[in-house]
């Protein structure tokens, strides 16, 4: 009989405060979305960063006849050079791996990578130096190789490929801390609309409250209704939030951009945070009922 009578009052709540609950559900359901792509941004500098810190190779580029960098003085590496750069590299302790590229095999690759360019009408064998691709067992050590080999005898130039990287790992957390502050303010926004409904339909049922006091009936048996209210209104929120980041990353992420490598999320990583953003809009909706109803209500 009580759950029933709390239920019939709930109903009654909503139907009552029809536009100020779809305006909650509309707020929690932004505040949700924007939180989740923060959330999600994180996980994709995570899994970018994985990805690509495990194929980050330092190369040191060797001289050549062309090379114009003060070091090699217009003379290509020796033969001698070559050896002591490899057995310097293969008796670091930060290094798994030693790989040399020929100026030859270094003309091929970049061939192939730009095939149908009108830059390769202009580039010969030699253009590109023969250099040493180092594997490094901690992709953060770069900087002991590139300290140790940076103006080396026979070394033109050192580059590690974290230095291109990282810009963008910057511009994914500065998008995700973005995300994150607008998600704080359509909260705060979201906590105020919760009180101000719990307020206007205190206001709109004092009557029935005023005949449970009279009847003897308990504080939370008055303040449940409203408690529940918020929280189903939150909850539709969040799902309709859920539905709007399953669908940018089904088309967007499972799609499209899955397709041009591995490092990206996918709908897999929602799953993963959908029960928090459902715990968290529940944990809103709660407390700020309490708080509104200890304000309030009176009771």
């Amino acid at each position: 009989m009580r759950s029933r009578f709390i239920l019939g009052e709930v109903g009654t709540g909503l139907r009552r405060n029809l536009s100020m609950a779809a305006s909650v559900v509309l707020v929690t359901m932004v505040s949700i979305f924007l939180l989740g792509l923060g959330l999600l941004a994180q996980r994709q500098a995570d899994t970018m960063k994985g990805y690509w810190y495990d194929r980050i190779q330092v190369t040191i580029f060797l001289c050549n006849a062309v090379a114009v960098q003060p070091n090699c003085q217009g003379q290509p590496a020796t033969d001698a050079q070559k050896q002591t750069i490899k057995a310097q590299l293969q008796a670091m302790p930060e290094v798994e791996n030693v790989y040399y590229e020929s100026e030859q095999q270094a003309y091929d690759r970049f061939k192939q990578q730009m095939s149908g360019s009108q830059v390769l009408d202009n580039l010969k064998v030699g253009d590109i130096p023969s250099s040493y691709r180092v594997q490094l067992k901690d992709p953060t050590k770069f900087a002991v190789v590139t300290s140790q080999f940076d103006g080396a005898p026979g070394v033109a130039s050192v580059q590690d490929q974290e230095k291109v990287l990282k810009p963008l790992f910057t511009v994914i957390n500065v998008v995700t801390w973005v995300a994150v502050v607008l998600a704080a303010a359509m909260v705060v926004c979201a906590s105020l609309l919760m009180g101000t409904t719990i307020r206007q339909a205190a206001v709109t049922r004092r009557r029935e409250i005023a005949i449970m006091r009279l009847v003897g009936a308990s504080s939370m048996t008055i303040r449940m209704p409203f408690i529940i209210e918020m929280l189903i209104v939150s909850v539709l929120g969040v799902f309709l939030a859920g539905v709007a980041l399953w669908t940018l990353l089904h088309f967007v992420f499972d799609g499209k951009l899955s397709q041009m490598s591995g490092a990206w999320i996918g709908t897999g990583d929602l799953w993963v945070l959908a029960p928090w953003m459902v715990l968290g809009a529940a944990a809103l909706a709660t407390v700020t009922s309490v708080v509104a109803l200890r304000r309030y209500l009176r009771i």
